[in-house]
């Protein structure tokens, strides 16, 4: 209770995963007449799932609302004052109190808090560049990102797509567009796409989205978005050449979304994002938390801090920052970096470091790559599988893993997110007792393949 007797206020900025896992979660542990909670989201929509806008928009899921876990009328029905098309414009920490701004009709006002969760998540990238702002240029960061591609896809004639970037949203919206029948050009600065995997790795990547017919252009700058007399977008330039297109998504990554935060004198890290405690409470702060994709979170194989937009990672700190806004204990160790994604058939998964981060973090390691397949080799269905993993020199700790191949690849990662997490050496990997049968696995897991060559490779350097 606050020092009037009246019952305490949670502020929370930010619908989406992390701040109405947190609102929910604080119910949970605290009734109305103990907690009043409010919370402010700028946009149309609540807990929804970002992840899954590429799938929507490429037909694979059929209708929007599939992508809503909670309407805002399921968060009101559980007392959570759900505030839509409300945007916090300041945060004023010294007083406790933020002000909001009703999107529709500009009316301004305070709410005081005594406790306050930033959950203000990520803006797509979006570079300065002539003719970026045209319509027909679309980022994918929301529901309304979505569905104003959709619209833009139902009623352009031309069937040309240029995508920018060749990360995990570049990847997988290429893909929704050739779905939907257009012809698609990927300009990707990089020499490779999927930068989260080695050049070797995402070499596989780059020749599986030709095999779909996707033009891929590596080691290549956008400089300007050309337009026609209609004001539209009809091309995308490089130093180079012009690709004419009729829609332009850009799928170059996300920043965390702290402008608020650093406006009101709050901590950020070197990726911009807030630093906060183990318990998600924001560094130098006692009533304010923040979580989701505005934070940097410990890279436990690395040792520093990294920032990294994930839903499992949003949903997991609001779990947290709900536990302790409602009187619990939770903490959030950190993450070891998984990740999965696919190209139609395809199949693509990292966890822990590549070579260069392990560099960066001065690191020596070994390195090995591995061709097996997902099932026995004599099993119907079995398909090529590499899988590329990262040990510590002389320690043999495993530093990371990369899988690329068919069905049943992806999920793999996991066994190595799990032995990363627990700081396993590759050799202690070579000993895990796996489930096994011909149709899931060679008697030998790929993974597991993988561990004892590194583990030879590590016996060697230390010789």
């Amino acid at each position: 209770m606050t020092m009037s007797g009246a019952r305490e206020r949670l502020v929370v900025i930010g619908g989406d995963a992390a701040g109405m896992s947190a609102a929910s979660q604080a119910r949970r542990l605290k009734g109305p007449g103990e907690l009043e909670i409010v919370a402010f989201e700028r946009g149309h929509f609540t807990s929804f799932s970002a992840c899954g806008i590429p799938y929507w928009v490429g037909g694979d899921v059929p209708d929007r609302d599939r992508l809503i876990a909670r309407t805002p009328e399921e968060h009101r029905a559980r007392d959570i004052d759900l505030r839509m098309r409300t945007e916090v414009t300041e945060i004023d920490v010294a007083r406790g109190r933020v002000r909001a701004r009703d999107v529709d009709s500009g009316a301004e006002s305070w709410t005081s808090y005594d406790k306050l969760v930033i959950a203000t998540g990520a803006r797509p990238v979006r570079p300065d560049l002539p003719g970026i702002d045209a319509p027909g240029v679309h980022g994918v960061q929301t529901l309304d990102d979505g569905q104003a591609l959709l619209d833009t896809l139902a009623r352009t004639r031309g069937r040309r797509a240029v995508v920018v970037g060749a990360g995990y949203i570049g990847v997988e919206m290429a893909e929704a567009l050739i779905n939907r029948g257009y012809r698609v050009t990927v300009v990707n600065r990089g020499s490779e796409p999927m930068s989260t995997l080695d050049p070797d790795m995402g070499r596989l990547v780059h020749a599986a989205m030709e095999g779909l017919g996707i033009t891929m252009v590596d080691d290549a700058e956008v400089t300007k978005v050309l337009t026609g007399e209609d004001g539209r977008v009809r091309a995308v330039a490089t130093e180079d050449a012009e690709f004419p297109a009729d829609v332009v998504v850009l799928g170059i990554g996300v920043r965390p979304e702290t402008a608020l935060a650093e406006a009101a004198g709050l901590p950020l890290g070197a990726h911009r994002g807030l630093l906060t405690d183990l318990a998600m409470r924001v560094r130098g702060q006692q009533n304010v938390w923040a979580g989701g994709d505005c934070v940097e979170v410990l890279d436990l194989v690395s040792g520093q801090e990294r920032h990294i937009a994930l839903g499992t990672h949003a949903n997991k700190h609001g779990q947290v920052i709900g536990t302790n806004v409602g009187g619990g204990y939770a903490t959030f160790p950190g993450v070891v970096g998984t990740a999965v994604s696919k190209v139609c058939e395809l199949e693509i998964a990292r966890t822990g470091l590549r070579e260069k981060d392990a560099r960066r973090a001065g690191l020596q390691f070994e390195t090995v790559t591995v061709e097996s397949t997902s099932r026995a080799g004599y099993y119907p269905g079995a398909s090529p599988m590499t899988v590329k993993m990262l040990a510590e020199r002389r320690t043999g700790r495993l530093l990371g893993v990369q899988i690329v191949g068919r069905e049943g690849a992806a999920k793999r990662v996991d066994i190595a997110a799990v032995a990363l997490t627990a700081g396993m050496t590759v050799e202690q990997m070579t000993a895990l007792d796996l489930g096994y049968a011909p149709p899931f696995s060679p008697v030998w897991d790929p993974v597991l393949v993988a561990a004892r060559k590194a583990t030879a490779a590590v016996k060697r350097g230390t010789v």
